[in-house]
């Protein structure tokens, strides 16, 4: 079992309306997103903490993290407290991360803030493609 947190599945249904995968159409962005940063190698592009320690409360995987800034960056929501409030109220964020709420954001620019500057640039110019 991993040690970090993870959401619901997309396809579990609960008290909302339907299932969360029938909001979020097959074209949309944020499945590219989804599929592009699951192909990375996260450790061989310096994030950390991708094989989490058995210690201690889990914490958010880097691959996460990297969803979330993004889908930030694509849709031009730049400040963490925007995109925390996205994972609370956006459909397409909350399928993006399975419905996990991320509070506080500020583990984004603590954690992986250097790590995603340096990448993202290239990440985005490939998605763009």
């Amino acid at each position: 079992m991993s040690h970090h947190m993870t959401g619901q599945g997309r396809n579990q249904v609960t008290l909302f309306p339907e299932a969360l995968d029938d909001f979020v159409n097959v074209e949309n962005p944020v499945r590219v997103i989804d599929v592009f940063v699951d192909e990375l190698n996260l450790a061989s592009l310096g994030f950390n903490k991708v094989t989490p320690k058995n210690k201690g409360r889990p914490g958010y995987h880097p691959a996460t993290m990297l969803n979330l800034y993004i889908y930030g960056c694509l849709n031009r929501v730049q400040s963490s407290r925007r995109l925390e409030r996205e994972t609370q109220r956006n459909v397409e964020t909350m399928w993006l991360l399975e419905r996990l709420t991320l509070k506080p954001l500020r583990v984004l620019e603590k954690t992986t803030a250097k790590v995603l500057k340096t990448h993202a640039v290239n990440s985005l110019s490939y998605v763009a493609k």
